[in-house]
């Protein structure tokens, strides 16, 4: 493909409260196996984008550990590969990543080394199929300075997102960033596609204004100047960057149809494969509605729920509605309902959590071992 990828996963988020203390947004657990970073790493490799870079700076260890190899995504190739860039402190810098127009330009000299004359930007944080080369193609066909991907939603998380609105040819006239009141209900996705020399032209000349920020410091001060055109998705497309849209997220697995789209129709989500056993089954176990990935021992009763590598549920527990992290211990006798449990954790038997109003976050303070 004649594009190259950027994949932007350094920013924090307080919206995930306990969730985001020790790992960053991009490395959340999805569906059991997953980690949310991979659907953006999937489609770059399923796309034929060779040459993918990954800008991290919060919380990263664990999102460092997991693309450790590059295997995983089929980037491990003489020609191309997967990259990974923190800040670094220079002769001429020492700031961290001051947002993502910001982060682009510190990693300036990997835009002008490259030879692809496009770049696909995207965020670490989207649940999402999509082949990047029919972005690319409708950015050429319209002759578009930079393509938005959209799409469409409703609800109250609106407000959370950029929500653009488009005339008949699907030009952006309008676009706000987080707007309070909005009569639009399409949002960016947080996927561009842009010329890799105009990128480079931009981000200079937000640097050399002390602006750092790639909405609102180029796609809106450039959207009367520039064409910027909207590429509409109506797929299944989720973000998880809050509690709730995290949890809503994990438990849209549960239906059959988003399954059979994510896991049953090519191409196919790729991710870091752990080498544990199928899921066990004691006598008495009963599993109704879920998600049990592989290493998880099951003794108690599991209803609508996402339970994730390396679980073990004691005897006579009950989790219902709930997400249960990787490596965590539950003790005998332990209810969890509405709940998020944090990896690693060991929860003592007789335990009892509800989350009565909204998601309850349980974190015990007695992890085993670190990260």
């Amino acid at each position: 493909m004649r594009a190259l990828g950027l994949i932007l996963a350094g920013g924090s988020n307080n919206k995930m409260r306990e969730l985001s203390k020790k790992r960053a947004i991009a490395a959340m657990p999805v569906a059991g196996s997953y980690r949310s970073i991979d659907f953006a790493l999937s489609n770059m490799s399923n796309s034929h984008i060779q040459r993918v870079a990954v800008l991290t700076q919060f919380n990263a260890r664990s999102l460092n550990e997991h693309l450790s190899s590059s295997k995983w995504w089929d980037f491990g190739r003489k020609q191309g590969g997967l990259y990974v860039f923190t800040p670094m402190v220079t002769a001429d810098n020492s700031w961290w990543y001051r947002g993502t127009a910001d982060a682009m330009y510190q990693n300036l000299n990997f835009l002008k080394n490259s030879h692809e004359p496009y770049v696909v930007i995207a965020s670490g944080d989207g649940i999402y199929k999509l082949d990047y080369n029919k972005v690319l193609e409708y950015h050429i066909e319209k002759r578009a300075d930079i393509t938005v991907v959209c799409t469409d939603i409703e609800g109250d998380d609106i407000n959370r997102f950029g929500v653009l609105k488009m005339n008949e040819e699907s030009r952006i006239e309008e676009f706000e960033e987080k707007p309070m009141v909005t009569q639009s209900h399409t949002i960016s996705t947080g996927v561009y596609v842009i010329r890799r020399r105009q990128l480079i032209e931009m981000l200079e000349k937000c640097a050399q204004e002390d602006r750092h920020d790639f909405v609102k410091d180029i796609l809106i001060r450039y959207k009367n100047l520039k064409r910027i055109y909207g590429y509409k998705i109506k797929d299944y497309w989720s973000n998880v960057s809050t509690v709730e849209s995290y949890y809503r997220t994990n438990m849209d697995f549960l239906k059959p149809e988003v399954r059979d789209y994510f896991f049953r129709t090519g191409p196919e989500v790729k991710t870091k494969i752990d080498d544990l056993p199928p899921a066990k089954y004691n006598p008495g176990a009963a599993v109704k509605n879920s998600l049990v990935a592989s290493g998880c021992i099951i003794n108690g009763v599991v209803e609508n729920s996402v339970i994730f590598k390396n679980v073990f549920v004691g005897n006579n527990c009950v989790i219902k509605n709930s997400i249960i992290l990787n490596d965590v211990y539950l003790g005998d006798n332990t209810h969890i309902e509405n709940c998020v449990v944090e990896s690693r954790d060991t929860i003592r038997a007789n335990s009892y959590h509800y989350g009565e109003d909204g998601i309850k976050i349980v974190v015990e303070k007695n992890e085993r071992y670190v990260i």
